[in-house]
């Protein structure tokens, strides 16, 4: 069996932003611009790249990439109806990083490091220690090769593409070589905040596996979608990756039928495929971006009324225990947040 280093040395993007009034700075705003206040000392940690801080529109209040990074004192309202835990993973970890909830596939964490902290991730209060991470590989690598009912690997993190490149490498490689799983999946932020993790080397290496790869991006909005990040698309592209995205319906941020719509074509004018839309996990900090089934389902229809079926993502929810994601269809309003 290949062994695998310990998960450490994941990093950062160099120069990012640690201070939302540093951040406000340099896009032209003070703290009183705002229609909420800033929170300078959250509990989940600022950070944001200058990749993704350059595609926030200068002197607006209302950005929508500005919304999902900044650190707000909403974070701090109460919310009975939130969790630590929102979809349940602390229940179905395993030891080496595994997190084992839906059948024919299994899901590793590689990381707890993230290019950026948005304000709605549903790990912010993630003990990372707790689910394997940072422990040697090699347990979770045994776990899979001994259980032939596995025939696709999810990683995740963190970013996964937060590794470095070698790690991740010898991470693939040893994926690689265990004859069940036929699928690789990454999912990653990073494509588009830190678009630099996408190099050639790993592009090459994505390639050259005997397993097919699938890369889910997560973006929410179409301005999100620089010039660095449509390269590093078109690049995996034309490798054979397959491209998917997967956004979280975020109020404030793309609740309106005409900012969805843009981003599906946005997707597909870069050869990304919408897969899911989420519905916002109860996540404890994060109940301000909510957007309920009220409003969330007459936008779906206006969405379905205005593309074509293949740009429309399929709107999901993910509940503890069920063994999938849970369509967000009219008979399921009464019982979603």
């Amino acid at each position: 069996m290949r062994m695998i280093q310990p998960v450490q040395g994941a990093t950062e993007p160099a120069g990012s932003y640690r201070s939302p009034r540093a951040l406000l700075a340099d896009c032209g705003l003070k703290p009183g611009d705002l229609p909420y206040a800033i929170d300078e000392a959250p509990d989940f940690p600022f950070l944001v790249p200058r990749a993704l801080a350059a595609r926030i529109q200068p002197g607006n209040p209302d950005d929508p990439i500005l919304r999902q990074v900044l650190a707000s004192m909403e974070e701090r309202i109460d919310d009975p109806n939130s969790s630590t835990d929102p979809v349940g993973e602390r229940n179905f970890a395993q030891d080496g990083g595994l997190i084992r909830k839906y059948p024919g596939r299994a899901l590793l964490v590689t990381t707890g490091a993230c290019a950026v902290h948005c304000r709605y991730c549903f790990r912010r209060h993630t003990d990372y220690a707790a689910v394997g991470m940072g422990r040697q590989l090699d347990t979770a690598i045994a776990a899979i090769q001994q259980d032939p009912s596995l025939h696709e690997i999810i990683l995740s993190g963190g970013d996964p593409l937060s590794l470095s490149g070698p790690r991740l490498e010898a991470l693939v490689d040893a994926l690689a070589e265990i004859e069940h799983l036929r699928t690789l999946r990454l999912h990653s932020r990073s494509v588009v905040v830190d678009p630099s993790r996408v190099t050639r080397r790993l592009i090459d290496q994505l390639a050259a596996t005997r397993l097919q790869v699938v890369m889910v991006t997560h973006v929410n909005h179409a301005r999100e979608l620089g010039a660095d990040a449509r390269d590093g698309l078109a690049a995996m592209a034309r490798a054979g990756v397959t491209l998917l995205n997967q956004a979280v319906l975020l109020k404030g941020v793309n609740d309106q039928v005409e900012t969805l719509a843009e981003l599906s074509e946005a997707l597909f004018a870069n050869r990304v495929l919408p897969y899911y839309l989420h519905a916002l996990d109860p996540v404890s900090g994060a109940s301000h971006f909510r957007v309920s089934d009220a409003v969330a389902l007459p936008l779906m229809q206006a969405l379905r009324d205005r593309l074509p079926g293949y740009l429309v993502p399929r709107y999901v929810r993910e509940v503890p225990g069920d063994a999938s994601k849970r369509p967000v269809v009219e008979e399921h309003r009464i019982t979603g947040p």
